[in-house]
C-alpha cells in the first residue's frame, strides 16, 4: 500500500529536525534525500486498482506543486502496463523546510543570517552545535552571545568572577550557561573565570546546655575549609526545609542542617557531618523527598529517616497537597531505579510515582507539627542497634 501524504510530510521534519544546522554550517550534506512510498503487492493493483491511480495521480500534483521528483516504475495490472510511483525526493533543506512548514522556513532564515555573522567575526565561523543551541536564543541573547566572545576574544578574564566581566547588559546566569559557547568561538579551552565558590551550609545548634551556656545557635561551613563546630554532634538531623531545620525543638549533642539547595555529595565532603554517628533526614514525602535519600545513601551517608514512609504517609495524609509553590497542579514524577530505599519508603515511592494513583502527590514537612517530629528523631535513635540502612 502507498504511504499517505502526511507520513512522508512527517518523515521529512524529522530529518530536517535532525539535519538542519549541519546543512546550513557546511558540515555536513543531508539534501538531496529520497523517501520510499511504501510498496504494492500484486494483489492490491489488481484489486483495487482505481484507488491506487487516485492516490498516483494525488502524489504526482503534489509533488509538482512542492517542486519534488517522483521516482516511477512500470507494473503489470491485468492486460495493460501501468505507472506506480515508489519514492520522492526532496532536493534540498529549503525545500524540506517549506513542505515541513510552520516556523521552519523562519528558522532557517535566522540560521543563515546568525551563521554569516558569527563566520565573518571569528575564525572559526559557526559550529552545528552553535547554530543548534542558539536556535532558542533572541535577538538580544545572540547579540549578547557575539559581544561577550569578541570581549573574551580581545581579554583575559583571569581572576575574574563571572559577575565581574565588564559587559554591558550581561549577567553571570546567563554567562554560566552559554560560556562553552563563548570558549568555541574563541577557540579557548577555559575562559579564565574563577571557578564557583564552594557549597557553604548553615546549621543549627539544638543542644540545650549549649545554649543555656551563651553559645552561638547558628553556624555555617564551606566544604574544604577547616571547621570545627561548637561540640562534636552526636545526631545530626537534615531538614530539606529551611525553616524547619532553623525552628526545629532542642535535642541533646545534635545540630539541625538546612538542607535545602545543597546536595548530599556536598555535606558527604565536610567530615564532621560524615563521622556523625546518627544521620537523620527529614523531607518531604513526595518523590523527590525520597529521591534525595536515596542520593544522599548512595554518596555513603548512612541517612535515616523520620515521617517519611507509608506508616507516615496515612497517618498525615489529610495534610497533602494537589499543586505547587506557583498552584499549579502537581504531575506524577517519573519512577527512577531507586536503590538505597528501605521496604517502607519504597512503598511509598512506588505509589506516589504510580500514573494511575489518585491520592496526594505531596505532603510538606512544615505541616507536620516540629515536636512530633523531634520524637521521631528519639526513636530512630533508640532503634539504631536495629536498623539496618540499605547498602
Amino acid at each position: 500500500m502507498l504511504k499517505d501524504i502526511n507520513e512522508i510530510v512527517t518523515a521529512v521534519t524529522a530529518r530536517l529536525t535532525r539535519t538542519w544546522h549541519t546543512e546550513i554550517a557546511d558540515a555536513e550534506r543531508s539534501w538531496p534525500r529520497t523517501f520510499p512510498l511504501g510498496s504494492v503487492t500484486r494483489t492490491e493493483l489488481e484489486t483495487r486498482f482505481p484507488a491506487l491511480q487516485q492516490q498516483a495521480l494525488a502524489w504526482q500534483e503534489w509533488a509538482q506543486a512542492n517542486h519534488l521528483d517522483l521516482t516511477w516504475t512500470s507494473r503489470r495490472v491485468h492486460a495493460s502496463t501501468q505507472q506506480i510511483p515508489t519514492h520522492v525526493t526532496v532536493a534540498d533543506v529549503d525545500t524540506a523546510a517549506a513542505l515541513a512548514g510552520g516556523d521552519w522556513p523562519a528558522r532557517l532564515r535566522r540560521g543563515r543570517q546568525r551563521a554569516h555573522r558569527l563566520h565573518d567575526t571569528f575564525p572559526t565561523g559557526p559550529t552545528p552545535k552553535i547554530l543548534r543551541e542558539t536556535d532558542h536564543y533572541t535577538p538580544t541573547d545572540f547579540d549578547l552571545l557575539v559581544a561577550a566572545a569578541c570581549w573574551f576574544r580581545d581579554h583575559d578574564a583571569a581572576g575574574l568572577t563571572p559577575r565581574q566581566v565588564p559587559i554591558p547588559g550581561l549577567h553571570a546566569k546567563w554567562l554560566n550557561t552559554s560560556r562553552h559557547l563563548i570558549a568555541s568561538l574563541t577557540e579557548r579551552a577555559d575562559l579564565g573565570l574563577l571557578p564557583p565558590h564552594p557549597p557553604r551550609i548553615h546549621f543549627t545548634y539544638l543542644d540545650p546546655d549549649h545554649r543555656s551556656a551563651g553559645g552561638r545557635r547558628h553556624d555555617s561551613a564551606t566544604v574544604g575549609d577547616t571547621m570545627t563546630p561548637a561540640y562534636p554532634p552526636h545526631v545530626i538531623v537534615i531538614s530539606e526545609n529551611k525553616d524547619t531545620a532553623i525552628h526545629f525543638p532542642p535535642l541533646p549533642n545534635a545540630v539541625s542542617v538546612e538542607g535545602e539547595g545543597f546536595g548530599a555529595a556536598a555535606l558527604a565532603r565536610i567530615p564532621w557531618i560524615a563521622a556523625t554517628p546518627h544521620l537523620i533526614y527529614w523531607g518531604d514525602m513526595d518523590a523527590y523527598g525520597l529521591e534525595i535519600v536515596d542520593n544522599f545513601r548512595r554518596e555513603g551517608l548512612p541517612v535515616r529517616t523520620i515521617l517519611m514512609d507509608e506508616t507516615a504517609y496515612q497517618q498525615y495524609e489529610k495534610y497533602g497537597s494537589s499543586t505547587d509553590a506557583q498552584g499549579k497542579p502537581l504531575k506524577h514524577a517519573p519512577r527512577k531505579p531507586l536503590q538505597h530505599l528501605t521496604a517502607s519508603e519504597r512503598t511509598l515511592y512506588e505509589r506516589l510515582t504510580d500514573p494511575d494513583w489518585t491520592g496526594f502527590l505531596r505532603i510538606e514537612q512544615e505541616r507536620i507539627p516540629l515536636q512530633i517530629a523531634a520524637e521521631a528523631v528519639g526513636r530512630a535513635i533508640t532503634q539504631a542497634d536495629i536498623y539496618r540502612c540499605p547498602a
